[in-house]
């Protein structure tokens, strides 16, 4: 204790490099495995499930956006609990990014600083990749490496279109702030190489989508490269956030909405 009483301690030294690393590398795991890397785990044990069943890849069914109850409303429930609770890791990352204190929306470009621009350039993001993709599904479908897939098995309710839009603003949301912007920020601070962000980037999307089989997995791959290079480059998740909105949009609202026979034309059911 000095001559004044004061008994506070002496200040402890800043960490070391080799700690902020080790802390970060623990963090992304912790991130990751709450969130799209616990969905990548399930994937694959999905795809494998699927591979030893006995049954052609082709020949088999996945439902997306399923319905949780036969009372509509019980449903309508579970659906918005669904929603509510999937989005608390992107909480959770912009939080974690914002330790430092600067604005973690502003740090990944997830503002509404460029309303106008960031519609325009993700609606054209999603034409880029949507129209490709949806012949590499054909491809995949064709040759037996995809699944079928229900992009919505919703029972048809008055709340049904609204809750595909929630989902699908819900995915847009978790897959673009986790897998580009937060895990590309902390990549760039362990000092990753450039095409090492990219790739990991890419592929933890394509992994969560394995359990449609190999065709949406190698196309989220693509997709994986293209949305973290434009990251990359321009520093704001806003526009991808509204390309993947899009992208699902049209395929659970269209799903829902074309009648049978148009799906079956298409091969999609």
């Amino acid at each position: 204790m000095d001559s004044s009483g004061d008994a506070r301690d002496p200040a402890a030294p800043p960490p070391g490099d080799r700690a902020v690393r080790r802390r970060l590398t623990t963090e992304i795991w912790i991130v990751l495995g709450l969130s799209l890397g616990k969905a990548a785990v399930y994937a694959v044990v999905s795809l494998v499930a699927m591979l030893t069943a006995g049954t052609p890849l082709a020949e088999q069914t996945v439902a997306l956006n399923p319905s949780r109850s036969p009372r509509p409303y019980l449903d309508l429930t579970y659906q918005l609990l669904a929603i509510g609770f999937a989005v608390l890791p992107v909480a959770l990352a912009l939080y974690l990014l914002s330790a430092n204190g600067r604005s973690a929306v502003r740090r990944i470009g997830l503002d509404r600083a460029r309303p106008w621009r960031d519609l325009g350039v993700g609606v054209g993001l999603a034409a880029v990749i949507g129209i490709p993709g949806l012949g590499l599904w054909a491809v995949g479908r064709a040759v037996g490496i995809t699944v079928e897939v229900q992009a919505s098995a919703l029972n048809d309710a008055w709340w049904t279109v609204p809750v595909l839009i929630l989902a699908a603003l819900q995915n847009a949301l978790i897959e673009e702030v986790v897998a580009v912007g937060y895990l590309m920020e902390r990549l760039r601070e362990l000092r990753w190489s450039t095409p090492a962000i990219i790739a990991a980037s890419a592929l933890l999307r394509g992994s969560y989508h394995l359990y449609q089989g190999w065709g949406p997995f190698f196309g989220n791959v693509v997709m994986g490269v293209v949305f973290a290079e434009y990251y990359r480059r321009r520093r704001r998740v806003m526009p991808l956030v509204v390309a993947h909105t899009v992208l699902d949009i049209v395929a659970f609202v269209g799903y829902a909405s074309l009648p049978d026979a148009w799906l079956e034309a298409i091969g999609v059911t």
